[in-house]
């Protein structure tokens, strides 16, 4: 069992950084604060702000430094961590303008015990939070992953996929609920995303040959009202997106260098995957391909001690929107570039389980994708649009 022993020797916090190190465990009603100060040995400070008060943590800020400043003569900069979760990244911009080295970390990679009762309280996470931000600014290998904070722009650009997305599971309610009312009275072929969807409502027959309750009626007239609407926004939404897209390419031709533009050349890939990948993926920078496929959840996860090797399955601990959109595009790309390295190797393996080697190809594609847009490596039998 690891202890903390406090010690009056010097600590790494003065003989190394030079900082002083504070988390912010956030929450709606308060903010807990635990801070650890150059002069003060191991001992960590806790304190409460109110949520949302900015003056009040800079106010709590300033005092830090000037403590600081008493015990030991220096001035030191503050470093903060905090968790990625509700409060998104405002407050991480507000602490950067102030000059303020933040960062945002993934709670999942963060390590916990695994005893199978442990305690967890927002005192005990804050100190997690600290040692945590210690050992990454130690420079501590795979300590922690911290999250690429996207800019206002970018973080406001993919609202549209992600509100398309909501919508269509929307639609898919109030299309299921139709039929459910629909089949409990013997009545199977009534498809409400049609245009004449009201015209056909009127002639209904039950399953013994009534007209359609009254009640009923009504209610499923209330239903087409309410997926009417959704259509409406979804169109809506649809014409905005392609408005960005437009706006994003170069005009009077393709350029490779855009990623859309690149993105859009390929055959079996349309506007909604384009924007899916390029608001979700392709707007932040990786480093080696294993980051690519991490950040999508897309990565393998081995079980692997002693005599003991089996696979998990991926990770599913990136982007859920990604992934999914990789899984429905690797079906599209099978379909639509058989020619293609990727199509044979699929096909080569697949009599080991088609649902198993589908999400091992779109890992596969993901990565040949941001090799295509980053570094125009284009994909080996790849079939573009303007050849097809």
């Amino acid at each position: 069992m690891l202890l903390d022993h406090p010690s009056d020797g010097p600590t790494a916090i003065r003989t190394h950084i030079g900082a002083i190190f504070v988390s912010l465990e956030l929450s709606r009603s308060n903010w807990l604060i635990t801070s650890l100060s150059p002069g003060k040995g191991e001992k960590m400070s806790k304190h409460s702000v109110t949520a949302g008060d900015v003056a009040g943590l800079m106010k709590l800020f300033a005092e830090l430094r000037r403590k600081a400043a008493a015990r030991t003569g220096e001035s030191y900069p503050i470093v903060t961590i905090q968790e990625a979760g509700l409060d998104g990244f405002w407050l991480h911009r507000v602490l950067q303008q102030e000059g303020i080295e933040s960062h945002v970390v993934d709670p999942a990679s963060i390590a916990t015990p695994r005893r199978r009762r442990r305690a967890k309280t927002d005192r005990l996470d804050g100190e997690t939070l600290l040692r945590s931000l210690l050992a990454y600014k130690r420079g501590e290998p795979r300590v922690c992953a911290m999250v690429v904070a996207p800019s206002p722009e970018e973080e406001d650009r993919r609202r549209l996929c992600r509100e398309r997305r909501t919508l269509i599971a929307e639609r898919i309610v109030h299309v299921n609920r139709i039929k459910g009312l629909l089949f409990a009275q013997g009545i199977f072929d009534y498809v409400p995303m049609r245009r004449n969807r009201r015209a056909e409502l009127d002639v209904l027959r039950t399953g013994d040959g009534r007209v359609l309750p009254a009640h009923l009626r009504v209610q499923i007239s209330r239903e087409l009202d309410r997926l009417e609407l959704l259509l409406e926004q979804i169109a809506a939404v649809e014409r905005e997106q392609d408005a960005l897209l437009a706006a994003s390419r170069p005009a009077g031709g393709t350029d490779r260098s855009d990623p859309v533009a690149m993105l859009l050349e390929l055959k079996s890939m349309g506007p909604n995957f384009a924007a899916v990948l390029w608001t979700e993926a392709f707007w932040r920078q990786f480093a080696n391909r294993r980051q690519v496929a991490s950040y999508a959840g897309l990565a393998a996860t081995p079980w692997r001690s002693g005599g003991i090797e089996r696979e998990q399955g991926v990770s599913k601990a990136g982007n859920p929107r990604l992934r999914t959109t990789m899984i429905q595009l690797a079906w599209l790309w099978i379909r639509h570039q058989p020619q293609s390295a990727l199509t044979q190797w699929f096909n080569a393996n697949s009599p080991r389980g088609r649902k198993r080697t589908i999400v091992a190809l779109a890992r596969k594609l993901l990565v040949a994708l941001w090799k295509y847009v980053t570094a125009g490596v284009v994909i080996e039998g790849a079939v573009m649009k303007s050849a097809a």
